[in-house]
């Protein structure tokens, strides 16, 4: 289903790659442009002498820093040549907007935690990006390299995302809270129930709404009741969410996912977390998108 290709992109791609040396220069200026942000964003930070957020950004651009060389390697290793900046004929995704920018450097609210919290969408922006690229290329090598690239992308949500749970441990033990986490001493629920349950929340959206949106929940209610059947025994959350809204069920399905693909030691169990992860950002930033009033455009594929 296209759906879990396309949720995340601001706006779709414009262009299609038609080469491995585009595929990598294009790779290459993601990278580079999400390292200098948080790095700008280090350098505000510490002008405001908020040392704590500094330090997050500036191992945010250290590690994206540490993706443009991979890439570069890659490229190299590939094709004998580093990436090309002349080859990049696409618009790449922001890592953020200008308006974004001045937003998280003016906000005094920011913490360590929604700093990761943005990383993490960034992350699972790019990841979008590449399963939309290899969706649609009629190359097989193309494919091939940009459904790597979309595997990379998804280890880096998981890295971040376990980043961002320590920093809410912390932050929690110091007095803050987070209303997505429910408690975890309730009871559990498999995740085919929590799919299902899910599935339910958004038929009842879908009822109350008449505009285009209607359509998109159809989907992704579609989508979740094939989840539910393909998730079934293989993970547990805490039944509390059972009484959730749906985007914190939908960002909780998304966590025990990775967890449970990071914990696994299983060759075919890894695989199927891994796609009901995947999955499961998709349909994450799809929700964020129709509550913020701002559906990505689609494809006339789709």
């Amino acid at each position: 289903m296209l759906l879990t290709r396309t949720l995340h992109l601001k706006n779709e791609p414009t262009g299609t790659l038609h080469s491995l040396d585009e595929l990598f220069a294009l790779a290459n200026a993601m990278e580079k442009e999400a390292a200098d942000c948080y790095a700008d964003l280090a350098a505000e930070m510490r002008l405001q002498n908020r040392s704590d957020l500094a330090e997050v950004f500036a191992e945010l651009s250290a590690a994206e820093r540490g993706h443009v060389d991979s890439v570069a390697r890659w490229s190299q290793s590939r094709l004998g040549r580093p990436p090309d900046p002349a080859l990049v004929r696409w618009e790449a995704p922001e890592t953020f907007d200008a308006e974004t920018m001045a937003e998280i450097k003016a906000s005094q609210l920011l913490t360590p935690y929604r700093a990761l919290s943005t990383a993490v969408r960034n992350e699972e922006r790019a990841f979008a990006f590449w399963s939309y690229v290899a969706a649609f290329t009629p190359d097989p090598e193309i494919k091939k390299a940009a459904e790597a690239m979309a595997r990379e992308e998804l280890g880096h949500v998981a890295t971040l995302r376990k980043e961002r749970r320590r920093s809410y441990h912390r932050e929690r033990e110091s007095g803050a809270g987070d209303r997505t986490r429910a408690a975890a001493g309730d009871g559990q629920v498999d995740a085919g129930v929590l799919e299902r349950r899910l599935a339910e929340l958004l038929a009842g959206e879908e009822e109350r709404i008449e505009d285009v949106s209607r359509h998109r929940l159809f989907e992704l209610r579609e989508e979740t009741k094939l989840m539910a059947a393909d998730a079934a025994g293989l993970a547990r959350f805490p039944a509390s969410l059972m009484t959730a809204d749906d985007t914190t069920i939908a960002e909780a399905l998304v966590d025990g996912y990775l967890e449970g693909a990071e914990r696994s030691n299983d060759a075919e169990r890894l695989e199927r977390l891994q796609s009901l992860a995947g999955r499961a950002i998709s349909r994450l930033a799809w929700l964020r998108s129709l509550a913020a009033g701002t559906e990505p455009r689609r494809s006339d594929k789709d």
